[in-house]
């Protein structure tokens, strides 16, 4: 049997931070071109290996190769049944796991498209799945997908949408000796902050995962010079919001939360993604293996394919919260947890 740790400590070991993942997609394209059952392809930095045994269902899993930038953690070191490293967490343990299972299962209940795509820690124009959403839709045609994000091991179902959104006040120039005869744009900012501050945000069940809603204040630009009341002060806010609501409910939502400003214009948007519990074959990885299921906090690619209609959730290796610490790392109960469940799922389908 593979030693997953080690195997794992080898893909850490393989610099891959965003925008140079050649290598790694290099080592992963060779791997699965070894496996006669599986149809690769490489588009870019992306590798897409599929089988094609005409299965009634058919599984995506997704991981992505890149990390972002090394903090004293480059190389890989096995503590017993602990790997520390650079992406161990998010997400090298996951990938191994994906990767041995690729090269192991042989036949399985259901057709199956392993995704390894680039790109996924920087600005989302340069995310690798959604390049292969645009130049190969066929390629991750799917009734359901898996996305190795680290969740120690459990189902974080779904995604909560984020958004960013730009706001500015204007005030009036003056001399700071006489602030009397301008206006402190800057100083306007004040009840908006203090309305974020106070902030509660909801907290909706969906299909009995609680999702938690949040706002915060993000960057502030403003003053001219160190003598000069400021005439324009720019607040940016992050909201994160539950799949129960569209962009523009959520946008509406922080605008009235904001309260009266200048201007307000929303500068990023991704919706959400709902749970999608109740697809055949996720709930037969949920049951099957015991599964801890809880909502997914943060936005991941699930969006992607959920926005094409595939049900899909987060299932794989490492602490989320370890993730891009320089202390990140990942054990070897888990990363055999999710190859383990993966191969259920894959040798038994549904039944």
């Amino acid at each position: 049997m593979t030693d997953l740790l080690a195997l794992a400590a080898e893909l850490v070991d393989i610099p891959s931070e965003s925008f140079h993942e050649r290598e790694l997609a290099d080592r992963l394209e060779a791997e699965l071109r070894g496996c006669a059952w599986l149809d690769v392809h490489r588009i870019g930095d992306n590798v897409v290996a599929r089988t094609e045994r005409g299965r009634h269902h058919r599984l995506a899993l997704a991981g992505h190769t890149d990390t972002v930038p090394a903090n004293g953690n480059a190389h890989a070191v096995i503590d017993g049944d602990l790997l520390h490293g650079l992406g161990a967490c998010d997400m090298k343990g996951s990938l191994a796991a994906m990767l041995d299972v690729a090269r192991t299962v042989s036949e399985p209940a259901v057709d199956v498209t392993y995704v390894f795509y680039a790109c996924e820690e920087v600005a989302l124009q340069h995310n690798g799945l959604r390049q292969l959403f645009d130049v190969a839709p066929d390629l991750l045609t799917a009734d359901c997908a898996l996305l190795g994000e680290p969740t120690s091991a459990a189902v974080e179902a779904g995604c909560q949408g984020t958004m960013r959104a730009r706001l500015t006040m204007r005030g009036q120039r003056a001399h700071t000796a006489r602030p009397w005869m301008g206006t402190n744009a800057i100083h306007r900012l004040g009840p908006v902050l203090d309305r974020l501050a106070a902030y509660e945000g909801r907290r909706p069940l969906i299909d009995g995962c609680e999702y938690r809603e949040a706002m915060q204040a993000v960057a502030v630009e403003g003053g001219v010079a160190g003598n000069v009341v400021p005439d324009e002060a720019v607040l940016v806010v992050n909201h994160r919001f539950a799949p129960d609501r569209t962009a523009e409910e959520a946008a509406a939502d922080l605008e009235v939360v904001l309260g009266p400003v200048d201007s307000f214009e929303v500068t990023d948007v991704a919706p959400g993604a709902p749970p999608s519990l109740d697809h055949p074959l996720l709930r037969a990885l949920i049951d099957r293996n015991r599964l801890p299921v809880r909502a997914k906090l943060g936005w991941t690619d699930v969006a992607f394919f959920a926005e094409r209609g595939v049900a899909a959730v987060n299932f794989g290796a490492g602490d989320p919260t370890m993730a891009h610490t320089a202390g990140e790392h990942v054990t070897k109960a888990e990363i055999e947890v999710v190859r383990g469940a993966l191969v259920d799922l894959l040798t038994l389908g549904v039944h």
